[in-house]
């Protein structure tokens, strides 16, 4: 979809079928773990598909809606003939509000579409489709935006109907949110929990007692996930060397980095890589 990704937003619909993928080059291709330029939506209309998200395998099966942040690796491991329904949104096409939304819900799992949002999402999905096929209208640019935008948002709906997120947030879960938010975009930078606390103005202690009471691990658990998460999907998804990965996760004791990954998934990084090619 990347050839109609001039505006910012890819959308299409398509049949895939065993047969399309006539080589092993292509079979080959189609397994690799990659990331999506943009946020995706796959909505699975028709068919089942067995993909790997971020190193979890499911197992999917029609109405089903299939959220990718940017940074999520994946890959195709199985799957019956589909009918995709796919949309890629660049952040700067997405409602800051939604993009607050999908940034707390990554990691999301597939949700499967119940009867009367499954209807919405394809109506609007048909909708956005139309619009997008219209480049001689002089209105194309915004009714696509805004009608995708619509469809994001019932599609951040439904997930969070799902999660049973709730808009009155207590104190200890809306501290939870603004850390995981911070740690986003310093994990990097940022390895110490009582740096995130004087970002958000409390005491390491307070920080730590309402992270791991809102998700049952330590603020330093977090922060160590977060970093061998996104080593893991460097391994899989580049060709970075680990010292190179270690450089970039802000580890310049290479060989702190190879222990500290060692330990946390009980593998070599090298090891981590090669199960890619299993």
């Amino acid at each position: 979809m990347t050839d109609r990704f001039s505006l910012g937003i890819a959308i299409d619909k398509i049949s895939i079928k065993k047969s399309d993928f006539k080589t092993e080059e292509h079979c080959g291709e189609a397994a690799q773990s990659h990331r999506d330029e943009g946020h995706t939506f796959y909505i699975v209309e028709k068919g089942t598909v067995s993909i790997e998200i971020d190193f979890q395998q499911y197992e999917i099966n029609a109405p089903t809606v299939v959220y990718m942040h940017p940074d999520q690796v994946h890959r195709i491991l199985d799957f019956t003939t589909m009918d995709i329904c796919s949309l890629a949104v660049k952040n700067e096409n997405l409602n800051p509000e939604y993009l607050t939304f999908l940034e707390e819900l990554a990691p999301a799992k597939p949700l499967e579409l119940t009867n009367n949002i499954c209807t919405d999402i394809f109506e609007t999905f048909s909708l956005c489709l139309k619009f997008s096929r219209q480049r001689d209208n002089k209105l194309y640019y915004p009714l696509l935006k805004d009608s995708c935008s619509t469809l994001i948002a019932l599609i951040i709906s439904a997930f969070l109907d799902q999660n049973s997120v709730s808009n009155k947030a207590s104190r200890t879960e809306l501290i939870t949110r603004s850390f995981k938010r911070l740690l986003e975009t310093n994990y990097c930078t940022i390895k110490r929990p009582a740096r995130y606390a004087k970002q958000l103005n409390i005491s390491t202690h307070y920080l730590n007692e309402s992270v791991k009471y809102t998700t049952g691990q330590t603020v330093s658990q977090h922060i160590q996930n977060r970093i061998i998460l996104e080593a893991k999907r460097l391994l899989y998804h580049s060709d970075k060397s680990v010292k190179e990965i270690a450089f970039e996760l802000g580890y310049d004791d290479y060989p702190y980095f190879s222990r500290l990954f060692n330990k946390s998934t009980g593998m070599s990084a090298l090891a981590f890589r090669n199960k890619r090619y299993d």
